[in-house]
């Protein structure tokens, strides 16, 4: 902890001195906030911002330009609108007096990135590159770099880079590094004005306190920091000679700790959130390992899955071991004192959604409004019943490629065994079957690796589906327990809020009196268990047959995608514009 920080006793966070501390949520398609009571984290308010941009992943918005596959940039000011919006309507909501806040935590996808010059300006709001895609923030679940994260694994192997067993042997398009590659090579004129390369997590708190300081979190996991270092000059400019002093000049900065306080609340932050100005501003977290102390899940062993668009599996242990496919293993990533590992998968609840807003006829969606049920609500209730294996159906869950452990987004959906009496119903818990095989294959090479899961623990909009809980339990055989809170990473930053205004000496203890957990709510079914083995055998050959090498269709019907793309771009008539 910082020096001079002054503990909060508890006399002052409770009865008439209570205090309360804000947690931002920043998500796929929304923001949230939540207002949270320092002594025992009971949530008293709450508001969301949908984003008004949303995602643009095959339209720029600006100028109604198509965008290539794979492609998904944000706006950073919708983010900015959370801060105006959410959280003055939170602490309405919560009907305290905002002067007694004495913190505001946030959290972000990752690895989300906003290329700004060198007061934080996003490249996008400069007038002369709003029609340039480059210009704009890469979420999450940009996969354009595709091409650029396989020159950088095949590099490092051929190297022997010691930093890349930390990463379960593979770096994801998803980070930072390839998609700061991407950016050169595609617009180099961009990549020359950008001053830094930053996450969403720290742009939003770079706004809140007027400091740009990196999180400890994005910088292990997604900027390839390890051991103090990142990947050497020489390194990268094997990559591309213009790409030698990328972490040098665009990424390298002061890293904080998390927990920590980054600064103190400006005055013109302070007008957008009505929060006093300077409170303590945590360093910022990524969504999924900020909910960790939430669900009280910071002991070695216990893996909590934040489960939403897409699913994030985090997890402590006391060992530092390489998992083939993880997403990286980063000393005190989550708490300090124990290595944090991070696993995923980058489609769960986006292909539930896909599979409705596409496939599903418009009967059921009239017969849902009938029933007062949502379409994947009812959609689940006409599948549930069926015995397990019923369907004939198995399903590889990579419509939006493979975080883990096969680290390969140029992998795609696949759905075997549909005939002609198939039912939609089927294919939809296929799907939902599909998801929880692919968490068990993780939570597998986890243990295979030789660090153990002995607990599982859920958080994310997900666990409202029982359903799906129980099917969890049943193929990963094992107990889940499942977070006491709607708002998971929102408690989560909000914890770490209190820890940044000097409430409590770190995020274990906030977590113990502010977090909230109900154990083993879901238990595994012996039958339904042993049926799943037999569909998961199943799946895993699929997963090896298509993942591994063996059969690389998935990857030649994305290069035909992308060229059949880049031929009706050449076509197009001279006065429309045209992505470069």
């Amino acid at each position: 902890m910082d020096k001079g920080v002054t503990f909060v006793s508890s006399e002052q966070v409770s009865g008439e001195h209570e205090s309360y501390v804000i947690g931002v949520d920043y998500g796929t398609l929304s923001g949230r906030a939540v207002v949270v009571r320092v002594s025992d984290g009971v949530e008293l308010g709450s508001a969301v911002l949908d984003y008004p941009h949303a995602v643009m992943d095959t339209t720029l918005t600006a100028t109604a330009t198509s965008l290539p596959p794979e492609w998904a940039l944000q706006v950073p000011q919708d983010y900015v609108a959370v801060l105006r919006s959410a959280v003055p309507a939170a602490v309405r909501n919560a009907g305290i007096d905002p002067a007694r806040v004495i913190g505001i935590g946030t959290d972000f996808t990752a690895c989300t990135m906003v290329p700004v010059i060198s007061d934080g300006t996003p490249l996008c709001e400069l007038p002369e590159y709003t029609a340039r895609p480059h210009a704009y923030v890469k979420l999450w679940k940009h996969h354009a770099a595709q091409s650029q994260a396989d020159r950088i694994n095949d590099l490092a192997f051929e190297r022997g880079e010691k930093w890349l067993p930390r990463y379960g042997g593979l770096i994801s398009s998803e980070w930072e590094f390839a998609k700061g590659l991407q950016l050169l090579e595609e617009d180099p004129e961009l990549y020359a004005r950008m001053d830094h390369w930053v996450e969403a997590a720290d742009w939003i708190v770079w706004q809140l306190t007027g400091e740009y300081v990196r999180n400890a979190c994005t910088a292990g996991y997604k900027g390839i920091l390890q051991d103090g270092a990142y990947p050497s000059e020489e390194f990268l400019g094997a990559l591309n000679p213009a790409f030698a002093r990328f972490a040098v000049d665009k990424v390298a900065h002061r890293i904080g700790q998390l927990g920590a306080s980054a600064g103190t609340l400006t005055a013109v932050a302070a007008a957008w959130t009505g929060l006093p100005e300077g409170i303590a501003v945590a360093v910022g977290n990524v969504d999924a390992h900020v909910t960790a102390p939430a669900a009280q899940a910071v002991n070695p062993g216990q893996m909590v899955a934040i489960m939403g668009t897409s699913t994030c599996h985090v997890m402590n242990s006391d060992r530092l071991a390489e998992v083939p496919g993880m997403c990286g293993v980063v000393d005190g990533g989550i708490v300090s004192g124990l290595y944090g590992y991070e696993a995923g998968q980058s489609g769960v609840g986006d292909i539930f959604a896909w599979y409705v807003r596409t496939q599903v006829p418009a009967r059921y969606y009239d017969e849902a409004a009938a029933a007062g049920q949502s379409v994947h609500q009812y959609l689940t209730d006409l599948a549930k019943d069926q015995p397990v294996g019923g369907h004939g159906l198995v399903a590889l869950d990579w419509h939006s490629g493979n975080r883990s452990v096969l680290v390969d987004h140029e992998l795609s959906g696949l759905v075997v065994g549909t005939t002609l009496t198939t039912r939609t119903e089927e294919v939809y818990r296929a799907l939902l079957e599909a998801t929880a095989f692919g968490t068990r294959t993780i939570v597998e090479t986890f243990q295979d690796s030789g660090v153990p899961v002995t607990e599982f623990i859920v958080a994310g909009g997900l666990l409202k589906n029982a359903f799906l809980m129980q099917t969890y339990s049943d193929i990963l055989r094992l107990p889940i327990s499942t977070i006491a809170s709607d708002q998971g990473p929102a408690l989560g930053s909000a914890i770490h809020a209190a820890v940044a205004a000097g409430a409590y000496p770190d995020v274990r203890a906030a977590g113990e009196k502010m977090g909230k957990l109900n154990k083993n709510v879901y238990l595994p079914n012996e039958a339904a268990a042993s049926a799943y083995d037999l569909l998961y055998a199943e799946y895993t050959q699929l997963h090896d047959y298509f993942g591994r090498g063996e059969n690389d269709v998935m990857h030649r019907l994305k290069a035909l995608k992308r060229n059949a793309a880049a031929a009706a771009d050449a076509t197009a008539p001279a006065n429309l514009p045209v992505f470069s």
